[in-house]
């Protein structure tokens, strides 16, 4: 099939810059999308100077940990709180993915201005079978890791080593599992299906357009993995203070890099918004392209012979 990429990656970006009130769906998704951690190797325990941050750390540390035992409902607490923020970090994920999907096809069909208050209601009647799939993928994927978990344990490890041929298999087999998941999502939304129906008509678009999804897939992936890390890289800089400063013993540098994260957070969370919703903006529009039933040609009017 002649799919044409360009104009699937130009349109979405238009769509995205037009209606600006996606960004803030494309916030809500990124709520349940998984994001890169920065983590820094440390370096062998030794003696002497050198090691007296780490001692200072884990003063700090201790006197956290008999704090908490002396104060035992702060853990309570935070359990609540944790459950909380998860429960609402579900809630504006799905909502954000599929508050994405309706207003682009909106957008595409002509309207001139998205609510963010009727896209967000709008998106409420697809909200259980959206999170449905979801966890539906997300239990499938447990019953799949679990085993390989066991065997790596009960094997001291030497079965994790044995298991790297088989997930370097895996990557590429989830990579496509996550492009019918989009397709799915489009699916439930847009032609209002259930979970098993959303599922097989996202499995059917991919498997009858396998060339067209691959190499879409491989833009994206490279393409936001390139600006997801271009973003990032104000962070990254602020984490260099940190380090020199405990290296040196100095804590100033790990003020001055909380403050450059504070500052910069709301801009990172603006970007990653934006980026977001036109990742989303394409697999829609990728769906509705592929799916769109061919035009009946017009009729030819023909001259009645004088």
């Amino acid at each position: 099939m002649n799919f044409n990429f360009g104009d699937v990656l130009t349109r979405a970006w238009q769509i995205v810059w037009k209606h600006k009130v996606l960004w803030i769906f494309g916030i809500f998704a990124g709520c349940s999308r998984g994001g890169g951690g920065l983590s820094g190797g440390g370096g062998g325990r030794g003696t002497g100077p050198g090691n007296q941050p780490f001692s200072q750390f884990e003063r700090v540390f201790e006197q956290i940990g008999q704090w908490v035992s002396e104060n035992p409902w702060v853990v309570a607490v935070v359990v609540v709180l944790v459950l909380a923020l998860v429960i609402l970090t579900i809630l504006l994920g799905t909502i954000g993915r599929i508050g994405l999907i309706k207003g682009t096809y909106q957008a595409e069909q002509g309207a001139e201005r998205l609510v963010f208050g009727e896209l967000f209601s709008g998106s409420m009647p697809y909200f259980w079978r959206v999170f449905g799939l979801s966890v539906l993928i997300g239990l499938i994927g447990l019953l799949i890791f679990i085993p390989f978990v066991l065997f790596g344990v009960l094997t001291a490890g030497i079965g994790f080593v044995c298991l790297l041929p088989l997930l370097c298999i895996l990557i590429p087999v989830l990579w496509a599992v996550s492009v019918v998941i989009e397709q799915a999502n489009a699916a439930i939304v847009l032609d209002d299906l259930g979970i098993g129906d959303g599922l097989r008509k996202g499995w059917e678009v991919v498997r009858s357009n396998a060339g067209p999804m691959i190499l879409l897939a491989l833009i994206l992936f490279i393409g936001s993995g390139v600006i997801g890390f271009i973003i990032a890289i104000p962070i990254i800089a602020a984490v260099f203070p940190l380090i020199l400063g405990a290296a040196s013993n100095n804590s100033n540098p790990v003020w001055i890099t909380v403050v450059c994260c504070a500052v910069y957070f709301p801009i990172l969370l603006v970007l990653s918004g934006i980026l977001n919703a036109y990742v989303q903006s394409v697999w829609t529009l990728t769906y509705m392209r592929l799916t769109a039933k061919p035009q009946d040609n017009a009729p030819v009017i023909l001259e009645a012979n004088a």
